[in-house]
């Protein structure tokens, strides 16, 4: 079977899992960042080439099958129109980009070249996430009437010290980009998209750190009449404590909870039960932090199906530009309330 040749582009601690992954699934050709000792520390590890541009890379490299861009938030649009425009395919690391306008010009160029876009969307993954979805598809909830989010997580002043791009506007986004796009990811593949937004939002323990907010409240109203709310922090005491969607539908309720949506925590449903839930994996850690669950093994999976033996995408595009477009609703809520 053919081995996609795999270049990783930012091997920062989510990119260093994509090297890991790459280099189990495909052959990781090379790897790209502008901090020299950490692309050489990969490259050595892997034994690959190291670069330290993006524009070397492309212009060097010209048998890649896939580049994955896991670079700052606001750079993912740049790099990968840059990286298509040479003719590879693009796997994105979530946000897909922090404006809609970012992802309808990736959209547009993944088109005109005839390339295909990738977006990560792992917690797609987590066992119990894929049971509730089934199960949802299959219509064992009825009518979803309305959706509880739960987001509490640790993120100290020293995490984005530590770092020379979290916590800034221009390259992070906001909480709800950096941190909790799963979250509002799974909240479209359940529910369906939104039309009405109210929120709050405030920075109480990162001012002088963080450019936005570390806490907020969402009000929900879905295009098909469902409710919805989203409290969502980063102030949760010395640890993550909870990263929840709770569902209430005509014929059941299912709560999928847990630190990162790991755990089926609650479920009474008509005639209906889930079942032997595979283990899921660990989270990815980030220095004293964990994230969402550890699935890019399954990401990369899906890739190589779709690139070598035109399986289906797991998360298209659309899906990838609607997080956005949500997110934008909910900061422009904000600002406005």
């Amino acid at each position: 079977m053919k081995k996609l040749q795999i270049a990783v582009v930012g091997v920062g601690h989510i990119g260093s899992q994509h090297a890991k992954h790459a280099s189990n699934l495909g052959t990781l050709v090379a790897v790209c960042d502008i901090k020299k000792d950490r692309a050489k520390s990969i490259a050595e590890h892997y034994q690959c080439k190291a670069y330290f541009s993006l524009d070397e890379l492309l212009t060097d490299e010209k048998n890649l099958d896939l580049i994955a861009i896991c670079t700052p938030n606001g750079l993912h649009a740049e790099h990968s129109i840059k990286a298509l425009k040479t003719g590879c395919n693009v796997l994105c690391e979530k946000p897909m980009a922090t404006t809609v306008r970012d992802c309808e010009r990736m959209i547009h160029t993944a088109e005109e070249t005839n390339r295909r876009l990738f977006i990560v969307k792992q917690n797609r993954f987590n066992p119990p996430v894929k049971a509730v979805k089934k199960m949802i598809d299959e219509g064992k909830l009825g009518k979803i009437l309305s959706v509880q989010v739960n987001c509490f997580w640790n993120r100290n002043r020293e995490y984005y010290l530590g770092s020379d791009w979290r916590g800034k506007l221009a390259m992070d986004g906001g909480t709800l980009f950096t941190q909790y796009s799963h979250f509002i990811d799974l909240l479209y593949w359940f529910v369906g998209d939104v039309e009405e937004v109210e929120a709050f939002t405030e920075n109480y323990l990162h001012k002088g750190v963080v450019e936005f907010e570390d806490t907020g409240v969402v009000v929900l109203r879905f295009t098909n009449g469902a409710l919805g709310t989203i409290h969502f922090t980063i102030n949760s005491f010395g640890k993550n404590m909870e990263g929840s969607i709770t569902l209430f539908g005509e014929k059941g309720t299912v709560k999928v909870g847990g630190q990162y949506l790991n755990l089926l925590e609650y479920q009474s449903i008509d005639g209906y039960e889930i079942t032997g839930l595979e283990p899921g994996n660990p989270p990815n850690v980030y220095g004293k932090n964990t994230g969402s669950m550890s699935n890019h093994d399954k990401v990369y999976e899906n890739v190589i199906d779709v690139l070598v033996h035109g399986g289906s995408i797991t998360t298209d595009l659309l899906d990838g530009l609607k997080t956005v477009q949500i997110i934008e609703k909910i900061y422009k809520a904000a600002k406005k309330g």
